[in-house]
């Protein structure tokens, strides 16, 4: 059998399959984060609670409505999102002209606010959430046995991020949303609510936050702490693409994400700390991060 440092190249490509749907997760993370960054310059550190939030509101909607996966998708980012948007227009707005650390505390705060309600109301332990009829069973990739839910979760993040990467970048309206954050004043003299397109930018990137919570929402069990334990990772991924990129955030999620796949394999006591390790190297060499703006 082929071995790579002594290791069944069937384990290292399974480990690095499983990797990939971390990368997947992670880039679908990073591009909301990257998305309210780049056009509105906040810190959003409550992007882990809005995570959670959206796997939350799939999991009571299955379980006090019956609301399957499927209408969960849709219905549980336009929820989220729609919380986001109350948020900025209460909150957020005020910050915009000052400090980037005022929205970073503020948002911490408010992700503070949201894991305490919820493991008040439902406690610490986590709650399994169903994987949908149609993606049960597995698929033989021949080096492994691979859920066909994890083949789903793959495909449609990568479809999610490189369609809202074209949006942003390579249409009319992507134009707009960066000219009414760059020069506001110009934009509004055409015509154009700015205030309007910013509260529905910082929507956006929460109702991105809370689709990934609902993709992740049959893989994992849905607690009050998820999202706290992985938007630490989350931000390093997005210093690693560069602040503010949208590529390089989905560039970078699942480049780190298959890293920290192969880290486990070859050396399963750094794979917690390879994303910063490879952080720290970036912010030495480059600190603007791979594809960001010095």
């Amino acid at each position: 059998m082929t071995e790579i440092f002594g290791i069944p190249l069937t384990v290292v490509f399974g480990q690095l399959l499983l990797g990939l749907v971390n990368g997947s997760f992670y880039a679908l993370l990073s591009l909301g984060l990257a998305v309210i960054f780049g056009l509105l310059g906040v810190v959003n550190f409550a992007h882990g609670a809005f995570y959670m939030l959206g796997a939350y509101a799939a999991w009571l909607g299955l379980d006090l409505w019956g609301i399957n996966y499927w209408f969960a998708l849709v219905l549980s980012p336009l929820v989220v999102g729609l919380l986001g948007i109350v948020l900025e227009r209460l909150f957020l707005r005020h910050l915009y002209k000052i400090d980037p650390l005022y929205g970073l505390l503020l948002t911490f705060g408010l992700a503070l606010i949201a894991e305490g309600l919820l493991r008040e109301t439902f406690g610490s332990s986590g709650q399994s959430y169903p994987v949908p009829d149609l993606l049960t069973g597995a698929t033989d990739v021949g080096f492994m046995i691979l859920p066909n839910y994890r083949f789903w979760v793959i495909a449609a993040s990568l479809t999610i991020c490189f369609t809202t990467w074209f949006v942003i970048e390579r249409t009319r309206l992507g134009s707009t949303l960066r000219a009414a954050t760059e020069n506001p004043k110009l934009v509004q003299a055409f015509g154009i609510n700015v205030p309007i397109i910013v509260m529905l930018t910082y929507g956006a990137g929460v109702a991105l936050a809370a689709l990934a919570g609902v993709l992740s929402a049959p893989v994992i069990q849905v607690s009050p702490l998820m999202g706290s334990s992985l938007v630490i990772v989350v931000f390093a991924v997005v210093v690693i693409g560069g602040m503010g990129s949208i590529m390089g955030a989905i560039l970078s999620g699942l480049a780190l994400g298959v890293i920290e796949g192969f880290t486990k394999v070859l050396y399963p006591e750094a794979s917690n700390i390879v994303v910063f390790v490879i952080m720290a190297i970036v912010l030495f060499w480059r600190p603007a991060g791979f594809f960001g703006k010095e």
